[in-house]
């Protein structure tokens, strides 16, 4: 990815149009370059102004995209506490609870902290973390325990929301709100990548394409001349 600001993209392009624009009042202006001439700079610009708007589209896209996955984990603590609630009064083994309540403990964030007394004269050790908090972590989780409750036979809940089929198709809701930021951000990078090429690529890039402007202007009327003054006041920043 672009370490490059998306004003400093877009600036870039903006003022391609503006130089395109300043020379087209010079008569002279007549390049031998044909990646320099009007039609040329135009039609980059038009191309250049097209990808960052690409760019901007796909950003979005992966923007809402996570939103919509917070919406869908929203209430994934509150329901594993549910059912955690229901586990606690069915009688079950142990063992059994225990798993349950060792999942649910890493989707709740629960941390196991560390007890032993720092050694004299030195710093009190960090807490350690057992929190398992990401969004895959915790999806994985959930379908852990969605899956114990699948052999418990006496899991069977009044409340919609905890049926086991209703479980399953939540679990699968939290899987497919993680692919679709997957799906956007890879288009992101793409259309990152392509715009990157188009402004900056070596010796074919915008500006290349920019500073070979100037060049051509300096050398029709001259370094000191008010033509070339006007350009090379044009900004482009590189990547």
């Amino acid at each position: 990815m672009s370490s490059h600001s998306e004003v400093g993209h877009a600036k870039n392009v903006a003022n391609l149009q503006k130089i395109t624009q300043q020379v087209n009042t010079y008569s002279l202006y007549n390049p031998p370059v044909e990646n320099i001439s009007l039609a040329s700079l135009q039609t980059l610009y038009n191309n250049a102004n097209a990808k960052l708007n690409e760019v901007a589209d796909k950003r979005q896209a992966n923007k809402n995209a996570i939103v919509a996955r917070q919406s869908a984990f929203e209430n994934l603590k509150s329901t594993c506490t549910s059912i955690m609630n229901l586990l606690e009064i069915l009688g079950l083994p142990q063992g059994t609870l225990d798993q349950a309540r060792s999942l649910n403990r890493a989707m709740q964030g629960s941390s196991k902290k560390t007890t032993t007394p720092p050694e004299e004269g030195k710093e009190a050790p960090r807490t350690v973390s057992t929190s398992r908090q990401s969004y895959t972590q915790q999806t994985e989780n959930f379908g852990l325990l969605v899956q114990l409750l699948g052999t418990i036979p006496n899991y069977a809940p009044n409340e919609a929301d905890l049926k086991l089929n209703n479980l399953n198709t939540y679990h699968s809701s939290l899987l497919s709100a993680t692919l679709v930021i997957d799906q956007t951000e890879s288009e992101l990078n793409t259309r990152m990548i392509e715009r990157d090429k188009m402004l900056y690529a070596e010796g074919t890039g915008l500006y290349t394409i920019a500073q070979n402007v100037k060049k051509y202007v300096k050398s029709l009327y001259g370094a000191t001349s008010p033509e070339y003054t006007n350009v090379s006041a044009i900004k482009f920043s590189e990547k």
